[in-house]
């Protein structure tokens, strides 16, 4: 029995300890756990510290970088490139330099290139031509007065060739001055690149015909020519330019002695829209009976300086399309040619004529105009001695006249301007410049020409500086520009006085600004006053006009 309770007790005791030692272990097991958590949660706190930390070095950067900042970064490139499209060449040049994207930009953006034609630069072309390689407009100018070069300084042959190879976009060249470019270059140039030309324009250049036929031989899309005094014409022997290029739609010849050599081109282009001959020798009567026929869209021809008389001008009016007829200088022209052409062209809508003191041309031929050419909106009348019976039957027909210049004429006085005032309803712009007008005149301005903008009155000493104030007055919103060799009498009393003028109206009435504008008068020495002028200046919107006072020897006066 006593042994059987010592084991029971023996027992009981093992027991005891291991209960014991399980509890230490779990004791030990749940310090070490705590421990560990602490630990974790020290981790945790001291990682939060340090991300906070970093993100306030990261906004304490942002701030001191802020004044560094590109606020063009999120722009896209197209619209960047539009930006410099609206910049002129020398502030595109500048912002190309500030980072290596607006550079990148601008050379992709950048369509027309002006580069001096000097013989150095033919070295420097390929790399040119490699930064700015969307080129569809070239110039190239040699400028031998300014910079002094001589012409074997020009680029040449060579340069142009480069030009061929690298500028594969070039839809537009044009050449002034460079007078070592040689007929052979022209061919290949034309041959190179001719597929993609549409306008070319030569000035004071060398070649002749044979490079001229190269060009229209191989440029087969070309639309526009531009030739200007080609010495390579005068010295080079006879040879016909031709023929003619469906495509071109204009034509430019200009101080060209021979011009006529182009008689078979002009003819040849069918579709021929412009054709413009200034300066030129020959009998150019002849000529216009052959191309005249074959030109059945020609709505524009500009004839300055030309051995031209009627039978050229009849010549012309088997244009039936024709919309703008210049004759400058055409002194053996009468009113013949002028019937001509009222009869045949009854859809002109521009007319200048300059008479160069013939006396040739008068009422007879502008009445024609007037009753047959009724869509006439711009007339220009240079020593043509019109009266107020043909002037009247044109503000009267032509309904749709904007554009009025008289000039050089002994017979347009107040009279004819008066008429004019009271019929133009539809006239804009009036220019009056060397004739019998007066102050009597210009008042009829004050109620006639309800849509007039702008006048210039020139050389015209019947007019006088006080009806300048005076139609400032009754006509605020008329842009007048005035001069008068009568010098304005000085102020009553004092250095100056000042003017008010009349309030500003708008068409409908309304009052466009609430104070009167204030015109300063000052005083000036008649010896220094040769001109007068006045301007009435309005905007598009007629909200501003001012008036321009005039500076003495001392004084000075400005605009309020």
């Amino acid at each position: 029995m006593g042994q059987s309770a010592s084991g029971i007790a023996c027992g009981s005791f093992q027991a005891q300890e291991d209960e014991d030692e399980e509890e230490d272990e779990e004791a030990k097991a749940a310090a070490a756990a705590d421990e560990e958590g602490k630990k974790e949660e020290k981790e945790i706190k001291l990682l939060s510290e340090l991300q906070t930390k970093k993100k306030k070095d990261e906004e304490k950067e942002e701030e001191e970088e802020e004044g560094e900042k590109d606020y063009t970064s999120w722009l896209p490139d197209e619209c960047l490139a539009w930006v410099f499209e609206k910049m002129s060449a020398q502030d595109r040049t500048r912002c190309s330099l500030v980072c290596k994207r607006f550079l990148l930009v601008e050379a992709h953006a950048r369509e027309r290139l002006t580069l001096r034609a000097h013989a150095s630069i033919i070295s420097d072309l390929p790399s040119i031509f490699t930064r700015f390689d969307h080129i569809t407009k070239l110039c190239l100018r040699a400028e031998h007065r300014k910079s002094g070069m001589g012409t074997s300084n020009t680029i040449c042959d060579k340069g142009l060739l480069i030009v061929a190879i690298h500028c594969t976009s070039l839809s537009k060249l044009k050449l002034k001055g460079c007078k070592q470019i040689t007929d052979s270059g022209i061919e290949l140039f034309a041959r190179a690149r001719g597929s993609s030309l549409k306008k070319l324009a030569f000035g004071s250049c060398n070649f002749g015909a044979r490079g001229v036929n190269a060009i229209i031989g191989n440029c087969r899309s070309l639309e526009e020519l531009t030739l200007k005094r080609l010495r390579g014409l005068v010295d080079a022997p006879v040879e016909l330019i031709g023929p003619g290029c469906a495509s071109i739609r204009r034509i430019c010849l200009k101080d060209l002695l021979n011009a006529q050599l182009f008689g078979p081109l002009i003819a040849g282009s069918r579709n021929l829209r412009t054709l413009i001959v200034s300066r030129s020798s020959g009998n150019w009567d002849k000529l216009l009976e052959i191309i005249t026929q074959h030109l059945p869209n020609l709505g524009e021809l500009h004839m300055e300086r030309l051995h031209l008389s009627d039978r050229g001008l009849r010549a012309v009016a088997k244009c039936a399309n024709l919309e703008a007829l210049y004759v400058i200088k055409t002194p053996e022209c009468t009113n013949h040619g002028l019937l001509a052409i009222a009869d045949g062209c009854k859809h002109l809508k521009k007319v200048h004529v300059d008479g160069w003191k013939s006396s040739r041309i008068g009422d007879e031929g502008l009445i024609a105009l007037a009753m047959k050419c009724k869509d006439i909106q711009e007339l220009v009348l240079i020593g043509i001695n019109a009266t107020s019976t043909s002037l009247d039957l044109i503000v009267s027909n032509c309904s749709g006249l904007e554009r009025l210049a008289l000039c050089n004429s002994d017979t347009v006085g107040d009279v004819e301007l008066s008429c004019i005032a009271h019929k133009a309803h539809s006239l804009k712009r009036l220019c009056v410049k060397g004739c019998a007008i007066s102050d009597e005149g210009m008042r009829s301005l004050a109620t006639g020409c309800p849509r007039l903008i702008k006048a210039k009155i020139k050389k015209c000493r019947g007019v006088t500086w006080e009806i300048a104030s005076w139609l400032q007055v009754h006509r605020p919103l008329l842009l007048l520009s005035l001069d008068s060799e009568i010098s304005p009498p000085p102020p009553p009393s004092g250095d100056g006085e000042t003017r008010e003028g009349t309030r500003i109206v708008g068409e409908e009435g309304t009052e466009l600004i609430s104070e009167s504008v204030i015109f300063p008068i000052c005083p000036s020495a008649r010896s220094r006053f040769a001109k007068f002028k006045l301007a009435l200046i309005a905007s598009r919107s007629f909200i501003a006009s001012a008036l321009f006072g005039w500076s003495s020897s001392n004084d000075s006066c400005s605009n309020q």
